[in-house]
């Protein structure tokens, strides 16, 4: 008894008194952190502080507040923003045809090059001072995301200029003088914007960029003055080809000492016109398949003011920090709203083929097998649409939050390459070959487009998400680094010691924690809300919990090598992201009012994340290094086993239901797709055919009963099926005439198109 209580007495000791904790404990550990922190360059550590933190350090921190985040207020159009969309956006869908886009004229209609100037589509993130729109990232979200899903072309070249560009950068860094000319000229359409970041051996490591400018004096307008002599070759520029006006990114050094003593400066920005002596547009890309501009820019000794560069003098050098905060909201705007796009346009359309496409008697959706790519599908377009949301709102709400864009970009662009996917495969056929009536083709195509843009989904998963978030979400981690590199040591480690015992308190408790809720399944957790949901709340705790315990160990064993060990840090920024994602869908469905036709797909995501969570999990005990430590966490986290499955078939088996059941739900979560009443129009066709059968499903429900007794042969379709049917008393006349409109209507939505010989080849035969 007597040495347990001399043990707690030393304990107390040792960390109670400052001096000795912080010469036998703080001092060895602050030199232990010095060696293990990974290095950061300077455009390294630029990219780790851009942008802020928000739901996800509540989800690193393992204490979410579930109930300030169910306050969050949905976003929500202006009556400005509303009549837009209603009117103009609705006028431009309409003008759009997107076969003869891609594959006839290769590019935009000259009419609708004029209507989006005119009516500032290009312009919805410029101030109104300037003559620009000012809409909120709700609104471009929601524009570009239902232009998408009529034409990724028209997409695309309406969501650049309101995405990293010079527009924005302009309305963030630009001087008044810059301010002042530039963005009325694009906000009204005279002029059309690009911005050069990509060369040919810098993509998503563009802080490699070889593109140069020296600080020199040469002559403008007749006038000597400083300026840079650049030189340039960019490649996979959007909109280039026919650019006014041009964004470009390059390193900038001063070898003479006229700004200073720094001879590199470091990366800068500058607006160039592109008719200025020495810029060079150079020939087209045609980025797989698809008729958006996108081509490539040079310069070779193009002599610029130093007024020219974004922000004017007090901005060179800080070209990187300037990206990378745009960037991380633009991330969360623009190739997300191409993947709910795909996501709204596979569950409608899948869901109206899937029933009119029939199979032994029967809609092709009724098939196991084809209801498993179904219930995907539609369970996966849930927690898209969740997901763009979310993080929507937190961008409405001022925030730039750079780890969740990252998640958004990577997540939300992967999910809607599954979606896709699987609706060709539903479709066979009917998606491969390509004309007016396929309405995914020229989608599946662009898909590798938005994996591949505003940083490669491999790097953005296996070095952003958790390598940012580790260090950005942690309570303590950030500031420790800081403690680390401060240069007055002593001070640093005082800043150091008052971290150290937080983190130690904030570690052990997160231990004790997992091990409780491993134990009693996390059924004494708080939930916000009671119901059907409530479990998953507590689940998300607990396995908030378990990531910020493991994020600890790993860092502390690992340090500097956690970041050389990709496949590990990408799947502790899979749980982070898992969590941000079933946390969008539980939000999404308080939102909505908890609508009983949503649950099945709610608990479709949310088994489905949770799972991910758990086999995440599993991937990282079974590759971390350090066995013990490995066996160890895995035990406090989950004692009795990681038990989250995979979602039962009846959530696949009923989701497929649903998307074959037209009415609210379905069109409350497929808001997004445009179609035309039309058997003409892409998605109008299958639209009404779906529509149609759908209201003479009794009917097709006794023809098939009279095939089964024999009262009609099998396999008829179309007037002869009509004919025969009325010939055998068992529909009447009026039917019959009902019965020959549908069945027009439904071989037309399953047929392809042809073309006649020459035709595709642009020949004539004789």
């Amino acid at each position: 008894m007597e040495i347990l209580i001399l043990l707690v007495v030393a304990a107390v000791l040792l960390f109670a008194v400052k001096e000795i904790r912080r010469s036998l404990i703080s001092r060895p550990m602050f030199g232990f952190f010095k060696r293990v922190l990974p290095p950061l360059s300077a455009t390294e550590r630029e990219a780790m502080t851009a942008g802020d933190v928000w739901w996800d350090a509540e989800l690193f921190s393992g204490r979410p507040d579930w109930h300030q985040f169910l306050q969050q207020k949905p976003p929500q159009f202006t009556e400005e923003e509303q009549a837009f969309i209603d009117n103009q956006l609705e006028t431009l869908l309409a003008m759009l045809d997107d076969f003869n886009i891609v594959q006839q004229d290769r590019d935009l209609p000259e009419a609708v090059w004029n209507y989006i100037r005119k009516e500032k589509f290009f312009a919805m993130i410029i101030g109104k001072e300037f003559g620009g729109l000012a809409f909120s990232p709700a609104a471009n979200s929601h524009i570009v995301s239902r232009i998408a899903t009529r034409s990724i072309s028209a997409a695309v070249t309406v969501m650049v200029p309101n995405s990293l560009g010079p527009g924005e950068l302009l309305t963030h860094y630009g001087t008044e003088a810059q301010k002042n000319y530039w963005l009325p000229r694009l906000a009204d359409g005279t002029d059309i914007p690009c911005f050069a970041l990509t060369a040919p051996e810098a993509g998503s490591d563009a802080g490699a960029i070889p593109d140069s400018g020296v600080l020199c004096k040469g002559e403008h307008d007749g006038k000597e003055v400083l300026g840079i002599r650049l030189n340039w070759d960019k490649r996979y520029i959007t909109l280039a080809p026919v650019a006014t006006v041009l964004g470009l990114a390059f390193k900038l050094y001063d070898p003479d000492g006229l700004l200073g003593d720094q001879k590199a400066i470091g990366i800068t920005c500058a607006l160039i016109p592109t008719d200025h002596p020495g810029v060079e547009t150079g020939e087209r890309h045609f980025p797989l398949n698809q008729a958006f501009m996108n081509g490539t820019t040079y310069g070779k000794d193009v002599f610029i003011p130093l007024d020219w560069v974004i922000g004017g003098k007090d901005y060179v050098g800080k070209g990187w920090k300037m990206l990378m905060e745009c960037l991380s909201a633009g991330r969360g705007i623009s190739l997300p709203a191409l993947a709910t796009a795909t996501g709204h346009v596979t569950q409608r359309m899948t869901g109206a083929y899937a029933y009119v496409r029939q199979q032994f008697g029967l809609p092709i959706g009724k098939f196991e097998g084809v209801q498993e790519a179904m219930g995907r599908i539609g369970g996966t377009n849930y927690s898209i649409e969740s997901m763009r949301r979310l993080t929507v709102a937190a961008l409405c709400e001022g925030k730039s939050p750079s780890v969740i864009t990252a998640m958004t970009k990577y997540h939300m662009t992967e999910m809607g390459r599954q979606v896709m996917e699987d609706a060709m495969d539903i479709h066979a056929g009917k998606g491969i070959q390509l004309g007016p009536k396929n309405y995914l083709g020229h989608g599946y195509m662009a898909t590798p487009v938005s994996i591949t843009v505003e940083g490669a989904n491999i790097l953005t998963r296996n070095l952003m998400i958790f390598g940012q978030g580790a260090t950005r979400c942690h309570p303590y981690v950030l500031k420790e680094m800081d403690a680390a590199a401060n240069p007055d040591e002593e001070q640093g480690l005082r800043d150091f010691d008052a971290l150290l015992i937080k983190h130690i308190g904030f570690a052990a408790g997160n231990f004790f924690s997992s091990v409780w809720m491993g134990l009693t399944g996390a059924r004494f957790n708080a939930s916000p809300i009671s119901g059907s949901t409530a479990r998953y709340y507590q689940q998300l705790t607990r396995m908030s919990r378990a990531l910020a315990l493991t994020a600890d160990v790993a860092m502390l064993v690992m340090g500097g090598d956690l970041k050389r060990k990709e496949m590990l840090s990408a799947r502790l920024g899979d749980v982070l992201s898992h969590l941000y994602m079933a946390s969008a869908v539980l939000k999404r469905y308080e939102d909505d009012g908890r609508q009983s036709t949503d649950l099945v797909f709610v608990d479709y995501a949310l088994q489905h994340h949770l799972h991910a969570i758990g086999e995440a999990f599993r991937g990282f005990f079974a590759n971390f290094p350090n066995r013990f430590m490995a066996w160890t966490l895995r035990l406090a986290i989950f004692p009795l086993g990681i038990r989250y499955a995979k979602p039962a078939d009846a959530l696949y088996q009923g989701i497929a239901d649903a998307m074959m059941e037209p009415g609210k739900a379905r069109d409350r979560q497929t808001f997004l797709c445009y179609w035309k009443d039309d058997a003409n129009d892409m998605l109008g066709h299958m639209e009404l055919a779906f529509v149609k059968m759908k209201q003479h499903e009794a009917l097709y429900k006794r023809l098939q009963k009279a095939e089964k007794r024999g009262e009609i042969a099998p396999d008829l379709a179309g007037s002869e099926l009509a004919d025969a049917a009325l010939a055998a008393e068992v529909i009447t006349a009026e039917e019959a005439e009902h019965l020959v409109e549908v069945e027009q209507l439904r071989l037309a939505a399953i047929a392809v198109d042809q073309f006649a010989p020459g035709t595709l080849e642009n020949k004539t035969f004789a």
